[in-house]
């Protein structure tokens, strides 16, 4: 690859694995009921993403080695970026649709004070179209059913006999029927309270109810089908992002290593991967020590992190004799 001197201080994206982990965790939750088959769809050209660093070749294709650094980066940059933006956008629609029908199946859970009677409900339980008659719902506790039979209908003057029933239960009481005449509705929820039931403020719309399972059918069909289309999409460009992220890799300990130790080309790069957290420790004493002669400042900077590496913008953390970059493939941790 053609090097200069603009080239070599050519500034190359930090790009680190946000956006790679971004994608990763999209594809966990498009894929929610089936998070087990989510490794087996973070691939890169195919094959798991260890595979692809310990194989790694330069795409000569997609990043032709003749062309000025410069240019290869601003191609990488530009190709990083476009993915970026495009996931933000199908990930947000689906996400607005997601959230849209959680909403509403949230409705339908809970106990019967909270959730929605829509998909309980029928036409039948009411008494519609009258002028006087009304029908109100009201919630029982468990062990006051016994109770509710014997007092419902001296609850209020005008309450019609026999027009109670039970249509849906849950872990702590039950939802009655209770039909009556309009003009005593406040009287009867007051009578209804001091008895320990619960008059529960529904009145049958069988418009809205319509409208409601309607929307609800919608978005699960909407759902269902931008659900394949997405995922697909971000298999194929998580791929894209990753190889792109590999080489921009590449590029870094390429320029880091010219920068550090000049021209000619001179060196080897290599992957290591410690076993164990607990080895990590030990690996960086070996590495420190077997390449301290390289760059005596930098030897110095693991003991003192406070001194300062002109030229460079690496932190002295992160600082040794040799090149180092980290590659973290944990990226659903």
């Amino acid at each position: 690859m053609p090097l200069g001197p603009g080239n070599l201080t050519a500034t190359l994206p930090s790009w680190r694995a946000g956006l790679i982990k971004k994608m990763a965790q999209s594809v966990v939750e498009v894929m929610e009921d089936a998070k087990g088959k989510v490794p087996e769809n973070l691939l890169a050209n195919g094959v798991d993403l260890t595979s692809f660093v310990t194989h790694f070749e330069w795409d000569m294709a997609k990043y032709p080695a003749k062309q000025p650094l410069v240019s290869v980066v601003d191609t990488l940059a530009k190709q990083l970026a476009q993915i970026e933006t495009d996931l933000k956008s199908r990930t947000a629609s689906y996400n607005t649709l997601k959230t849209n029908l959680d909403n509403l199946e949230k409705k339908s859970m809970g106990n019967l004070f909270t959730r929605t009677l829509s998909d309980i409900v029928s036409k039948e339980d009411f008494v519609l179209g009258s002028e006087y008659l009304v029908t109100l719902l009201v919630i029982v506790p468990k062990p006051s059913y016994a109770q509710w039979q014997k007092t419902y209908e001296s609850l209020s003057d005008m309450v019609v006999p026999r027009s109670t029933k039970l249509i849906a239960e849950d872990n702590e009481g039950g939802l009655f029927t209770v039909t009556l005449f309009r003009k005593v509705i406040e009287d009867f929820k007051t009578k209804a309270k001091e008895n320990k039931f619960t008059v529960r403020e529904f009145y049958y719309d069988e418009k809205e109810i319509k409208r409601e399972r309607e929307e609800m059918s919608r978005l699960l069909s909407d759902k269902k089908q931008q659900y394949g289309p997405l995922l697909r999409w971000l298999k194929v460009n998580f791929s894209e992002a990753f190889i792109a992220w590999i080489h921009i890799k590449a590029l870094r300990v390429f320029v880091e290593s010219v920068l550090r130790y000049g021209l000619p080309v001179n060196f080897q790069a290599v992957l290591l991967q410690p076993h164990k957290k607990s080895s990590t420790k030990r690996l960086r004493e070996v590495l420190n020590s077997v390449f301290r002669h390289l760059d005596q400042v930098a030897a110095a900077s693991i003991l003192d992190a406070s001194v300062e590496i002109p030229g460079l913008q690496l932190s002295t953390q992160d600082y040794f004799p040799y090149v180092y970059f980290r590659i973290d493939l944990s990226l659903l941790d």
